[in-house]
């Protein structure tokens, strides 16, 4: 993965800083013992996910790669491959 860009995008960064906090929150209100601020807390975590997804959709997040056909694959793999004897 060091030659791409996974997740090295503000998208990927906002939205996994964004539920980082709220694990965080309902941890801390999980150890109180209060509910409430236990669910306020995954709340936040979900919002992390839809804050970075709109991100993604405002075009902060890395472009979806090209994906070959397998066939061409393997036929540029055949054409590079010393004959076999």
């Amino acid at each position: 993965m060091a030659g791409t860009s996974h997740g090295h995008t503000p998208a990927a960064w906002t939205g996994v800083i964004i539920a980082f906090i709220g694990f965080c929150i309902s941890g801390a209100f999980m150890v109180l013992a209060n509910p409430l601020g236990f669910w306020a807390g995954l709340v936040v975590v979900a919002l992390g996910g839809v804050v970075g997804l709109a991100m993604k959709a405002a075009g902060m997040g890395a472009p979806k790669a090209a994906h070959t056909d397998l066939a061409e694959v393997i036929a540029a793999n055949a054409a590079k491959a010393p004959a076999k004897v």
